[in-house]
C-alpha cells in the first residue's frame, strides 16, 4: 500500500509513499501488517507537505522511533482490498502467479513478483524450465494484454540492441559518425 520514508520532524511523524491510487486512502485502511517480524503500525493521521505525504502512527512519538521505520512497506491482506470494478482494474498483487506468454502462445514462465524500485513497476517472470529469473517493466508497450481470469498475461519482450564492440573507441563508447568537431 506505501512505503515509509525519512522521519520529518522531531515528533515521530515520517514521509510516506502511498501506492494508492488515491494517496490518502491509506487513512481507510488504518492498520498495516510489515515485512519486519513483529511490526504493525496503526496510522494515526496523515498530511499533504509539498508533493508528497506525512504521516503519524501510534506508538511513535519522536524522531529516533520516526527514522527506526524507514523504508518499511505498509501492508494489507489482500482480503481487506476493494474488489475491482471492471475487468480491465486488478492490483499487482494479482498478477504473481499467472502464466507470462508470447503474442505467439509460447510460454515464458511465472509471474512470480512485482518490484517497484521507484522508476516504475517491474514483473519478475520465472521460467520453470531453466530456473532463470527476468525482469521486464510493466508498461502498456512490453505487457499489452492482462488477463486475470484466464490465468495469463502477454509479454513484447522489448528489442534489445547490441552494439559491435569493433566499433567502441578506447572508452568503450560507440562513436556516432561524426568527429565531435566544429564546422567549417
Amino acid at each position: 500500500m506505501g512505503r515509509i520514508g525519512a522521519a520529518h520532524g522531531v515528533r515521530g511523524e515520517v514521509r510516506i509513499q502511498s501506492f494508492t491510487e488515491d494517496p490518502m486512502a491509506l487513512l481507510a485502511y488504518k492498520s498495516f501488517e510489515t515485512a519486519r517480524p513483529g511490526v504493525s503500525l496503526v496510522l494515526l493521521g496523515l498530511k499533504t507537505v509539498g508533493k508528497g505525504l506525512v504521516g503519524r502512527f501510534q506508538s511513535i512519538s519522536d524522531r529516533n522511533a520516526a527514522e527506526r521505520l524507514n523504508g518499511l512497506e505498509l501492508l494489507v491482506d489482500r482480503s481487506r482490498l476493494p474488489e475491482a470494478e471492471d475487468e480491465d482494474e486488478f492490483y499487482l498483487a494479482d498478477l504473481v502467479g499467472l502464466s507470462a506468454r508470447l503474442s505467439d502462445g509460447r510460454n515464458l514462465g511465472m509471474v512470480t513478483a512485482v518490484h517497484n524500485h521507484g522508476a516504475g513497476d517491474i514483473i519478475e517472470v520465472g521460467d520453470a524450465r531453466s530456473g532463470d529469473n527476468f525482469l521486464y517493466p510493466f508498461t502498456r508497450a512490453v505487457v499489452p494484454e492482462v488477463h486475470i481470469a484466464e490465468g495469463y498475461l502477454v509479454i513484447e519482450p522489448p528489442i534489445e540492441t547490441e552494439a559491435d564492440p569493433d566499433e567502441a573507441n578506447e572508452d568503450g563508447y560507440i562513436a556516432d559518425g561524426s568527429d565531435g568537431g566544429t564546422a567549417d
